[in-house]
């Protein structure tokens, strides 16, 4: 246990580090922040990276423990209609269980964070369910994205415009450390149950399908929620001016937080409970070990949105709101490209996700071109994203050719590439997106006198987009590259061997050219 929460101690750090040097440096240089500002910052980096490390702990022990035993018990029942309902209520409870979203519902303002919360919940228990459809009867994947995201768009032309980058902004987030394990343990026991030639195939492209749903569920919640009847949600908490003010602003934090989350984590527990009674009857230690991962993950959760909402989310805003005051507020630009450049070497999931991909095309693929694609991919998001606040452009001209041109080269992409290409998208936009990077699109978009609603939400959504593009583009280079390598070679480079010779050049590894042959026509030592 003490190991496995120092590895989570070492992954939460690599994630907050990065983005936490880049902010000092800024405040060192050329942005002195105020003292009790550098103050929240640092006790909220604190925070967030014991809250995720004790988070992620207690997730492994409890939620990845429910959603595998209800998941399992899902998949032997074999039975259909069981396995739609039961999916689509897992997809439900673990999403709200996210710590991402959260995160985000806490700055959308107008609507209420539980309405907000039950429907992204809502979209993706739907999706998921879809998405095992998919599985079971071999619908193929690239026609469910464009079925999906034609869907989308249709339904965004009737939406209200505010909501169309919250709406992205909410599939980005949903694939975070809870989500994204338990949906892939889900969709593995469901490939493996059915038996498929193309189990390791299906595995890929559920979470990238599960963060459609949320999208489509938010654009049709803004037709009924009027996004102009309140301001801005978030309080800043700038105005702390001694140690007995920051201690009070913790304490009621602490407490404000932790009543949420119970309230967010009740409903989880309640329905294990009943199944525990009624359908799973595990074993006592099993119990007891999903007892105290949930204990865990409530402390930790905890921890992690008082840090986010006190330390993280103030500076970012701070940062934001600075820099696009200045005359050379131009420097926001470099700035975007490099947090997405580091953004995406401290994000834990990405470099897993390279791994993977490095071991399915044996090295053709390397780790280092799926960072390279990944990070280009994200840093291109942010620049665009601070480009469209500054100049004021509608989301529209960014996310329909962008998701038009990603699902063009479907067509020319290998069926996994697409799968690992989408799913790509939503593991790049993780903590640090949500917990940083859109109250620093809040801070830019505030000071050049926009609108929150439409021009600062939807970075997020512009990170989970990006690297749809340049992973495929990366899945069709794989692709040349293995035909390249199986394309037979020209008549003169052909070397026929006599079985002896054959052998020693398998054996060495090299192909022996016998320069003594006795007959030899022009064809440069190709034998009669």
């Amino acid at each position: 246990m003490f190991s496995e929460i120092l590895e989570k101690l070492k992954e939460s750090a690599q994630s907050v580090l990065p983005i936490s040097g880049i902010v000092l440096a800024l405040h060192f240089t050329i942005l002195p922040m105020p003292y009790w500002t550098v103050v929240l910052f640092l006790i909220g980096t604190l925070f967030l990276i014991f809250g995720m490390t004790l988070f992620t702990v207690g997730a492994d022990l409890s939620m990845m423990q429910i959603g595998e035993a209800i998941g399992a018990e899902l998949t032997k029942s074999r039975n259909l209609l069981l396995i739609v309902v039961g999916s689509f209520i897992l997809g439900v409870v673990v999403t709200i269980a996210e710590p991402d979203l959260q995160v985000l519902t806490k700055q959308v303002p107008a609507v209420p964070d539980m309405v907000l919360v039950a429907t992204v919940a809502f979209g993706v228990g739907l999706f998921l369910a879809l998405a095992l459809l998919r599985i079971l009867f071999q619908f193929p994947l690239a026609k469910m994205f464009i079925i999906s995201y034609a869907l989308v768009f249709i339904v965004a032309v009737f939406s209200s415009p505010d909501y169309l980058a919250v709406g992205f902004d909410s599939g980005g987030v949903t694939t975070g450390p809870i989500t994204v394990p338990f949906i892939l343990a889900l969709g593995a026991g469901i490939s493996t149950v059915r038996g498929s030639k193309n189990a390791q195939e299906d595995s890929f492209g559920l979470c990238a399908l599960c963060s459609i749903g949320p999208v489509l569920a938010v654009l049709i919640l803004g037709m009924f929620f009027d996004s102009s009847a309140s301001g801005y949600a978030f309080e800043s908490a700038e105005n702390v001016a001694s140690w007995a003010e920051l201690r009070r602003l913790f304490i009621n934090g602490f407490a404000a937080f932790f009543k949420e989350v119970i309230e967010v984590l009740l409903p989880i527990v309640v329905i294990f409970t009943l199944l525990q009674i009624t359908h799973l009857k595990l074993a006592k230690t099993r119990l007891m070990q999903i007892m105290i991962g949930i204990l865990y993950t409530v402390a930790g959760l905890v921890i992690f949105l008082t840090g986010v909402n006190l330390g993280f989310m103030p500076v970012g805003t701070f940062i934001g709101e600075e820099l696009a005051c200045r005359p050379d507020n131009w420097i926001l630009i470099p700035l975007a490209a490099l947090m997405g450049f580091f953004v995406t070497f401290a994000e834990p999931s990405i470099h897993l996700l390279n791994k993977q991909v490095e071991e399915i095309t044996n090295g053709a693929i390397s780790r280092r071109m799926m960072m390279f694609g990944l990070s280009f991919g994200i840093s291109l998001a942010l620049v665009l994203s601070v480009v469209r606040i500054l100049s004021g452009i509608s989301i529209w001209y960014f996310m329909l050719p962008g998701y038009a041109l990603a699902l063009f080269l479907t067509f020319f992409t290998p069926n996994m590439f697409t799968a690992i290409a989408f799913d790509s998208g939503g593991v790049a936009s993780g903590t640090m997106t949500a917990a940083f990077l859109l109250p620093f699109a809040v801070g830019i978009c505030e000071a050049v006198g926009g609108n929150v609603m439409t021009d600062a939400f939807g970075i997020v959504g512009m990170v989970a987009m990006l690297p749809l593009v340049s992973m495929q583009i990366l899945g069709i280079v794989y692709n040349i590259k293995t035909k390249r390598a199986r394309r037979p070679l020209p008549q003169e480079e052909l070397l026929l061997f006599d079985p002896a010779e054959k052998t020693k050049g398998e054996k060495s590894g090299m192909i022996d050219f016998d320069e003594s042959a006795d007959e030899t026509d022009d064809t440069r030592g190709v034998r009669k």
